[in-house]
């Protein structure tokens, strides 16, 4: 029998492909990359055709080494990274790393993880793509050069520390300059001018001023509002015209990356990150119960509007079936990409409709459910007729001056039955989905008031996460799968942070892209950046050179690095830091906010003569301290003193009262309640660098260590340790590849 390997970057995604496939068939996981180009050199020899040198990832040595054996003893290997250029470039390292010959290796994607998909995928293998490696590794290279060259300067003229990046440094310019236009706007005075009123239905509905004959008239003072409430002191109210209508709304296209990360924030409030990770968890696959493990949505990282012809038959057969004929359009809808888009993949939409949310929901966590649902609703309401609604539209003259009223109910739901998109502009909704009263032209109506308001023109909204994604893809910079992780990197780096759902500059990120303005400016150059996607797509479609590609950008960029080096002075900017309305008790200047390795917090502004700092709270604000407290009933054990129980960044811990003379401290142990199932001892809750995590007391000796709490019980089908998820209503085995849980039933008696 021949002897398979299958080599995939989940844990996760490999159990669930490890159920779909037969006995010869061995799944294992590469955890992502295996290597990369070093991080304490360039790596890329300039001179030589830009030939990149990788290393293998420090802490990958021993899972390289299994893969290896594992590649050795297999008769093929399937190298099932997943679809997109990333994935291309790990699957290349893999077979050049592994030592995997030619012939024996075999390059499949998983556009769904599905038992058909993942069989048919199997059944037809290709070779590597080495146009799209490439093209990823153009972009590696290129974004390690304008990091590792930039970089000095920023250390030189500003902070030491800091990195740029190539997209990166955009996100954060287009950021900087929306403040900038913030601070520059100036408000403009303007009225407005309400009419209520009622005819012979005796119902009060409210008209807008319009204009006079016919013109429309925007109020811009109050003298314009007085005079025209003067005029209209002893006129008549008459309906004019009225105009009756019928007006489409079409449904919103099928979710892309970027659009799904921007709906999930506005209708979740998902930050990318997370809403990211839940889509990865539901490509990847949740167990469905007896079912075994499934994946529930296609690939994640997308701007394809594309969807198969299988799945639009069979959103066709659950639209009809559940809203019936006149819920499906006459024509099946197609959807075209965005022109730039790369359309290798399909929109994100369910894999199988046999599993609605509501039926899985228990199978599911929370926020997946919440992710899954939304996926749904948008893939059945993207397939689904129009909604049609009644508009009317009613002229009211009083003498020369016009007022209007607009009313709309809707005539038939259509899609907006399931699914509605989430509006995030400033549109003045007054009038939708109101109906007016029947109303006739010539008909005398009645005033019950005039209402007059003063409003000034408001600045355009900062930036949020959804608003500056729609931003860059707008722009044609990034592509699906680096939106997250440049939004991640510039709030890491501190070029920008968040102020509610905000995004906001720093002074950092100010003065950093005001120099790289200055002296990089195409670098920073919103088409240029357009433009290197574009010629990446190209690499990646055999059309263009990814070593031409580099020559060229280096060319430019050597000389604008060179005219910086020589002109940039040898005096640092200095960031200005902000400013606390709270004096140092210890010298009396104001504090202001540092930022360090854990955060920010804040600081005496007269460092080094005085060192007085404090933590801040999550909304900036010095946080109360409780003074330290001497613990009763304990004895330092160096010296004998008391000790006292303090706050550190690891969490709580005693030490000695005599601190700093005195070195002795303890970490606080926190008891889980439960035996350790390796060795009998106490499990204890511990410091991770992520998280909390559990672990034996006994360490070293015992190297019991779980992110879930133990359940005293064994696994029955691999007999790992069984633990407790989801707030105790599931238990499942700790062991990532064995995908056994079972759901336990609520003690009703508690």
């Amino acid at each position: 029998m021949a002897n398979h390997l299958v080599i995939v970057e989940s844990p996760g995604k490999a159990g669930t492909i490890k159920g779909y496939l037969g006995s010869n068939y061995k799944v294992v996981a590469s955890k992502g990359h295996i290597c990369d180009l070093p991080v304490s050199s360039l790596g890329v020899d300039i001179e030589n055709g830009f030939k990149p040198k990788y290393i293998n990832i420090r802490g990958k040595g021993e899972l390289i080494q299994s893969l290896k054996k594992e590649a050795a003893k297999a008769d093929s290997v399937f190298l099932a990274t997943d679809p997109d250029r990333e994935g291309e470039a790990i699957s290349w390292h893999l077979a050049r790393v592994l030592g995997i010959d030619s012939t024996k290796a075999k390059r499949v994607t998983f556009h769904e993880i599905t038992r058909d998909a993942v069989k048919q995928a199997i059944a037809r293998p290709t070779a590597i793509d080495e146009n799209r490696v490439d093209s990823q590794q153009t972009r590696r290279i290129l974004d390690r050069i304008v990091g590792y060259k930039l970089s000095p300067l920023l250390w030189k003229k500003i902070r030491s520390g800091l990195s740029a990046g190539r997209v990166q440094s955009v996100a954060t310019r287009i950021v900087v300059e929306r403040e900038q236009e913030i601070r520059n706007f100036k408000g403009e005075e303007y009225w407005t001018l309400d009419a209520i009123l009622s005819g012979k239905a005796k119902k009060s509905f409210t008209a807008a001023f319009y204009g006079m004959n016919g013109k429309k008239i925007t109020l811009s003072t109050g003298e314009e509002c007085t005079k025209v409430l003067s005029d209209l002191a002893n006129a008549q109210y008459a309906v004019k015209s009225v105009k009756r209508g019928t007006r489409t709304r079409n449904p919103a296209p099928p979710f892309t990356t970027s659009a799904l990360q921007q709906e999930a924030y506005k209708k979740l409030n998902f930050q990318t990150q997370r809403t990211m990770r839940i889509a990865q968890e539901l490509y990847e696959g949740v167990t469905l119960s007896k079912k075994g493990g499934q994946g529930l949505i296609t690939y994640m990282r997308t701007d394809s509007l594309r969807i198969s012809d299988e799945a639009r038959n069979a959103a066709k057969a659950f639209i009809i079936d559940k809203f019936g004929n006149e819920y499906y359009p006459e024509k099946p809808r197609v959807y075209k990409a965005k022109s730039g888009a790369q359309d290798a993949h399909e929109a994100i939409r369910p894999t199988n409709l046999v599993f609605s949310p509501e039926s899985i929901k228990a199978n599911l966590s929370a926020e997946q459910y919440k992710v899954y649902k939304l996926i749904w609703d948008r893939f059945i309401a993207s397939q689904m007729e129009s909604a049609l609604f009644d508009s009317v539209t009613a002229e009211i003259g009083a003498g020369e001056y016009v007022f209007r009223a607009t009313g709309e109910t809707v005539k038939f739901p259509g899609f907006l039955g399931v699914y509605e998109e989430t509006s995030d502009d400033n549109e003045d909704k007054q009038g939708k989905n109101t109906r007016l009263p029947e109303l006739d032209e010539g008909e005398i109506l009645d005033l019950k008031e005039l209402r007059h308001k003063q409003n000034f023109t408001q600045p355009p909204p900062r930036y949020s996460e959804a608003t500056l994604i729609r931003a860059l893809e707008e722009k044609g910079i990034g592509r699906p799968s680096t939106y997250t992780p440049t939004l991640t990197t510039i709030l890491s780096r501190g070029y920008i942070e968040r102020a509610g759902k905000q995004l906001v500059p720093t002074p950092l990120g100010e003065i950093t892209t005001q120099l790289m303005s200055e002296y990089f400016s195409p670098v920073v150059d919103y088409k240029f950046t357009a433009d290197m996607e574009e010629k990446l797509d190209n690499i990646a479609s055999g059309n263009a050179s990814g070593e031409e590609i580099l020559q060229q950008f280096y060319n430019e960029f050597s000389k604008l690095l060179e005219n910086a080096e020589a002109s940039v002075g040898q005096g640092k900017i200095v960031v200005p830091d902000v400013e606390l309305d709270v004096s140092c008790e210890k010298c009396g200047r104001k504090m202001v906010i540092k930022s360090g390795r854990f955060g920010k917090f804040a600081a005496c502004p007269g460092y080094p003569a005085c060192k007085n700092t404090k933590p801040l709270d999550k909304n900036g604000q010095i946080a109360e301290v409780s003074p330290a407290q001497i613990v009763e009933g304990m004895q330092c054990e160096l010296c004998g003193k008391g000790v006292m129980l303090k706050k550190g960044r690891y969490g709580d811990f005693y030490a000695c009262e005599d601190y700093p003379n005195c070195k002795f401290t303890k970490q606080v142990v926190k008891e889980a309640g439960v035996a350790c199932p390796e060795c009998g001892g106490k499990v204890i809750i511990k410091k991770g660098k992520k998280k909390d995590f559990y672990g034996c007391e006994n360490y070293p000796t015992c190297t019991f260590s779980s992110w879930y709490l133990p359940t005293g019980e064994k696994c029955p089908e691999c007999g790992d340790i069984l633990v407790s998820k989801r707030n105790g209503t599931v238990h499942a085995c700790r062991n990532t590849a064995c995908k056994y849980s079972v759901k336990i039933k609520a003690d009703i008696t508690k």
